[in-house]
């Protein structure tokens, strides 16, 4: 079942030139998703979009098949969005487990536990962790909430190779056990070769590759 579609989306910085142009795609709960592209291809924006963090030029981000406007794009990102950013956006005079806490639906110790964090890191400043131990926090953050949806920005590009193969790990199982509709935006091959579906922005359009 479709979770997001996006329907002939345009979006423009400056009136008539476009970073996307005429975007169509169904997004399905239970995938994991990868969104690849040049730098400055319009990947973040695309995410943005979905998250209702911006609104197109023309066309529709649809959930479940309704605008995400209608009930407002507050609305939409409190109730069906979870992000993960690179930059992690974790609340930096806080522990692991207090930043979980302020989303959490689930039980915030289990879902760190569950991320590979240990008794002592997850009470610990996380200005006092590793990028690995932060990224880990932003994704327990995620996971802890009920919002079907998890878009991430390049979730593994501050990260070593096995951390970031441990992460994806866990965004794939998020997706095929949790039945989470997870979109990752990613120069990451390995990201992509995990996915469910590989779409690329290439001079504005979005093509699903053929894997």
């Amino acid at each position: 079942m479709t979770t997001l579609k996006l329907q002939n989306i345009f979006y423009s910085y400056e009136k008539g030139k476009f970073i996307l142009s005429n975007i169509s795609a169904e997004l399905e709960g239970g995938k994991l998703y990868a969104v690849l592209g040049s730098s400055g291809s319009g990947k973040t924006t695309l995410l943005s979009l979905l998250g209702g963090l911006d609104t197109p030029t023309k066309g529709e981000v649809l959930f479940n098949g309704e605008n995400i406007t209608a009930k407002g794009l507050e609305y939409h990102r409190r109730n069906h969005i979870s992000l993960i950013f690179q930059s992690y956006n974790l609340i930096d005079y806080m522990t692991p487990i207090e930043n979980v806490q302020l989303t959490a639906k689930q039980d915030a110790l289990s879902v760190l536990d569950r991320l590979g964090l240990k008794q002592d890191e997850i009470s610990r400043n996380v200005l006092k962790l590793s990028g690995g131990q932060q990224q880990r926090a932003a994704i327990a953050r995620a996971l802890a909430s009920d919002a079907p949806v998890i878009l991430a920005d390049e979730p593994t590009g501050n990260l070593d190779e096995d951390t970031a193969g441990e992460i994806t790990a866990v965004l794939k199982e998020s997706a095929h056990i949790f039945g989470k509709c997870v979109v990752v935006v990613t120069h990451s091959g390995e990201v992509a070769k995990q996915a469910d579906v590989v779409l690329e922005i290439r001079r504005g359009h979005l093509k699903e590759r053929n894997r």
